[in-house]
């Protein structure tokens, strides 16, 4: 509603009456506006709808799940390969232990004389890694560390007497110089 149109409809309206008019019809109008505000919202996330519409029509159904079997397939393999190379650590290092524990002299050496792939595939691994370093102990002596004590340290057998730190000769010398006779 314009101003115009109503001082036409009625020429001798007030100031004051033209201007409560004019206020009450912008709540109305404000009021109608505010239940459309989001209208142009809407039509956006309408026209989004229908361009991802039109992007799913035009996906290759059948090639999107060949690729997810694709990317699972290679993910069980990733997973199967992260579980072997983690039992093959702590079977290196369960071997590695038990040559140290049987004092093993070079691990690499006594490790080339073990069929591990057997002991990889044992169910009890632990003591068929200690059955077979024994075995390779009894058999090959030299790569471990002897543990029996060496036989105590034997002394002279006492023919020779013990001699003093100086001869008699120094000792007179020494003694002449007023330094102690030892």
């Amino acid at each position: 509603m314009k101003r115009e149109w109503i001082t036409k409809l009625l020429p001798d309206i007030t100031r004051e009456a033209l201007d409560a008019i004019m206020e009450e019809n912008g709540k109305d109008i404000e009021a109608v506006k505010a239940k459309y505000a989001d209208y142009d919202s809407l039509k956006a996330q309408l026209t989004e709808a229908g361009k991802t519409i039109e992007g799913f029509k035009a996906m290759d159904i059948d090639g999107i799940r060949k690729s997810a079997d694709e990317w699972k397939t290679k993910a069980e393999k990733a997973e199967a390969d992260a579980a072997a190379k983690i039992a093959d650590m702590e079977f290196s290092g369960l071997l590695d232990g038990a040559i140290s524990t049987a004092r093993g002299k070079n691990a690499k050496v006594v490790k080339a004389l073990l069929d591990l792939e057997t002991l990889k595939a044992s169910k009890n691994q632990s003591e068929d890694i200690k059955t077979a370093l024994e075995t390779v102990k009894t058999d090959n002596g030299y790569l471990f560390e002897d543990t029996t004590t060496p036989p105590p340290y034997a002394g002279g057998t006492g023919t020779k007497p013990i001699q003093a730190r100086y001869t008699p000769e120094v000792n007179s010398i020494r003694a002449a110089a007023g330094l102690k006779a030892e």
